[in-house]
């Protein structure tokens, strides 16, 4: 048998040669794997060098000589910023854009191509979100959603899909009263997103009513985020966002199938009450007391 470590190196070689990250010509356009990369970032919006470095993980000698390379083919523009000089920003030219949509094309051909060899799509496409969310995982960021966007009622659609199956008797969204979209918005409330490279992992939201007091709802982790400490980083954000927001207290309801919400919950200092609500489907009932952040978090 092989060892874990074995198991790994073994995916990582059937990776290696999938992406093609070994050609010298990469997809047949001319240029290296670090190369095309480059150009597909630039493309997807990273403008500022030192964040589109960081984002690939390059080191600065590596990240110069891609990006003049780039340049000296004529795709990529590299100024100095017009408000900080310090910094720099890159552009596509014209031939590349031309040259980012031809591997955007081959791209999605490979994948589709991929994709059709294993017949379960959707056990597939759940292995690969798991693998890069694991090897990404210090590159999640939580941010705040419009509540009416793709990306939260993305969200939402899966935590309803979820406690759906869960519940001993389903789940009807229309039964749990949900928050209007106001008590979800600045400066009553909040939803917030957790996103890895496009992909949404999670969200909460803070629903206020513009009093001291407000409710978490909608706490929901991807399966492939899971184990990862997603849910207690939703948790403390959706906290601060809610001190940002002038309340003080902060209460919660959920049902007894989510067990491990439940222990996230009291190790994170919430403090079980008595029924405050007349939602159908909770059973246990928790409050925070929120403390002011501390100097070491407020830096």
């Amino acid at each position: 048998m092989l060892t874990p470590e074995a198991r790994f190196r073994r995916f990582a070689r059937a990776v290696t040669t999938e992406v093609g990250a070994l050609d010298q010509s990469f997809l047949g356009r001319g240029r290296p794997l670090g190369a095309a990369r480059v150009l597909n970032a630039v493309g997807h919006g990273l403008k500022d060098v030192a964040v589109l470095r960081q984002y690939l993980r390059l080191d600065s000698g590596l990240m110069s000589r891609l990006l003049r390379s780039l340049e000296d083919e004529g795709l990529v523009a590299v100024v100095a910023d017009a408000q900080d000089g310090r910094r720099r920003t890159v552009a596509l030219t014209a031939a590349g854009r031309r040259e980012f949509r031809a591997y955007e094309t081959l791209s999605n051909a490979r994948a589709r191509a991929a994709l059709a060899r294993y017949p379960h799509r959707e056990r597939f496409l759940a292995a690969l979100d798991l693998v890069a969310t694991v090897l990404a995982a210090d590159r999640v960021v939580i941010e705040t959603a419009d509540p009416d966007d793709e990306t939260a009622q993305y969200c939402l659609a899966e935590y309803y899909a979820e406690v759906n199956a869960r519940f001993a008797n389903g789940f009807d969204v229309a039964q749990s009263v949900p928050p209007s979209r106001a008590s979800l918005v600045a400066p009553l409330g909040t939803f917030l997103v957790a996103m890895s490279d496009g992909l949404p992992l999670g969200c909460v939201c803070v629903v206020g009513d513009g009093g001291a007091t407000a409710e978490i709802k909608r706490l929901w982790v991807a399966p492939a985020a899971r184990g990862l400490g997603l849910g207690r980083r939703l948790m403390e954000q959706a906290e601060d966002a809610a001190r940002t927001l002038g309340i003080h207290t902060l209460r919660l309801d959920t049902n007894e199938a989510l067990t491990e919400a439940r222990a996230l919950y009291e190790r994170s200092g919430w403090v079980q009450i008595p029924r405050y609500n007349e939602n159908p489907y909770a059973h246990w009932f928790f409050e925070k007391t929120l403390a002011r952040r501390s100097a070491r978090r407020a830096k």
